[in-house]
């Protein structure tokens, strides 16, 4: 008890020493979590004419112009265009550099748990077996992952077209009869030709370049499960760290060192910021691991629930740009019919016999015949929560159905 005691009071008084370094990565973690909200949000409705709306236009945007600018300013148009080619294949081409990339921010986000967590588990709160399920969590994130990124998202060919065209008929709103202009095939409902992928997709959704091929109508429901999994698992990570922590202030009697050995008072509001100061000068790195899993959680939580939603509504990413045109003309549309309507029955009440005049409080609050324009999506696909839910979770291209389809054209 005596030891553990020395040793709590040994590590308070170096963590009391280190006001200035806590400082600088707290300024260090609330900079890092601006910059990946502004950067994955920005675009979100809730951000419209904010700040964050102006990081996200000069991270993504803004920053790049400057920095052609400068290299044909600087090294002359040959290195801009070299730029430029770069750019395509990054952006516009398959790559698997951001596949590489979620490699290394796994590896090395585990890696780094290992290395400073490791050592207190055991502990007070966590039991030897969280080594094991950590390592099993990851694997499986892993799985999910590769299983998204290679299966096949529901690639359409002149062999399988027809069956797509049965499994998904036109609804004559958003999707019409057509053909592809370069597959030179029907193109049936609910289906894109990617341009970076070059090929056309059923019920697509997005092209992901984090997985490096489009999501689609087979491949949605790994791809959900990836994002969930994600969420847990980077939810497990911030409370497993948490608790490592607490343990390491039940075990070295951190509270008992501060209220006897330095005399502050046993309340929360008192020893609350002498345990963060603590706790930041002696593990830095397992609080910034805490906060940098917290906001990916938070982050994949919205990513999560916005994709949950579509698909219990039958609805893809796609469409939702769609359904936002169509809208928008639909209400355009009305809007005009009704400005006519009005204007034409003005004009008839001028013509007729004088009207009483309205008092101007009157016409003020008078209610615009624009504000009862409705329209209203109908939406011919949502066929119920469940069937929804289970044409993601097993496709139409899966069911033996659409094989009895094919035999059937053939």
């Amino acid at each position: 008890m005596q030891k553990k005691c020395a040793r709590g009071i040994e590590i308070f008084q170096r963590g009391k020493g280190v006001m200035g370094v806590e400082w600088l990565l707290v300024c260090h973690g609330l900079v890092t979590a601006l910059v990946i909200v502004s950067f994955l949000c920005g675009r979100w409705p809730i951000f419209e004419g904010t700040f964050i709306q102006r990081i996200h236009h000069f991270i993504t945007f803004g920053a790049y112009d400057y920095f052609l600018r400068f290299v044909g300013a600087v090294f002359g148009s040959r290195c801009a265009d070299a730029v430029l080619s770069v750019e395509y294949y990054c952006c516009d081409r398959p790559n698997p550099l951001l596949q590489i990339i979620y490699i290394l921010i796994i590896g090395a986000t585990y890696y780094f748990i290992v290395k400073s967590c490791f050592a207190y588990i055991p502990g007070y709160y966590l039991s030897g077996i969280h080594r094991y399920i950590s390592f099993l969590a990851v694997a499986v994130g892993i799985l999910l992952f590769l299983l998204t990124s290679f299966s096949d998202p529901g690639t359409i060919s002149a062999d399988n077209v027809y069956q797509y065209l049965s499994a998904y008929p036109y609804d004559n709103i958003i999707y019409a009869e057509k053909e592809c202009s370069t597959c030179k095939i029907p193109k049936p409902a609910r289906s894109k030709h990617c341009s970076i992928c070059n090929r056309c997709v059923a019920r697509f959704d997005h092209h992901c370049g984090w997985m490096n091929t489009c999501i689609g109508e087979k491949n949605t429901r790994y791809f959900m499960a990836f994002l969930l999994w994600h969420f847990l698992l980077c939810l497990y990570g911030t409370v497993a760290i948490g608790l490592v922590l607490a343990g390491r202030l039940k075990e070295l009697k951190v509270v008992d060192i501060l209220t006897v050995y330095y005399g502050i008072e046993y309340s929360f509001m008192d020893l609350a910021p002498n345990v963060v100061q603590w706790l930041l000068g002696s593990y830095n790195t397992q609080i910034l691991l805490m906060v940098f899993l917290a906001i990916v959680a938070m982050l994949l939580a919205g990513f999560f629930g916005y994709h949950a939603k579509l698909c219990l509504s039958n609805t893809t990413t796609n469409e939702t740009f769609k359904w936002q045109d169509y809208m928008d003309w639909q209400r355009k549309l009305k809007e005009a019919k009704v400005s006519a309507e009005a204007l034409k029955q003005s004009i008839s009440g001028m013509s007729s016999e004088k009207q009483p005049l309205l008092s101007k409080w009157r016409a003020f609050f008078r209610k615009s015949p624009l504000e009862d324009v409705v329209v209203i999506k109908n939406n011919a696909y949502d066929k119920g929560f469940f069937q929804n839910i289970q044409e993601v979770i097993f496709p139409f291209s899966t069911r033996r159905s659409f094989t009895q389809n094919k035999f059937k054209s053939s």
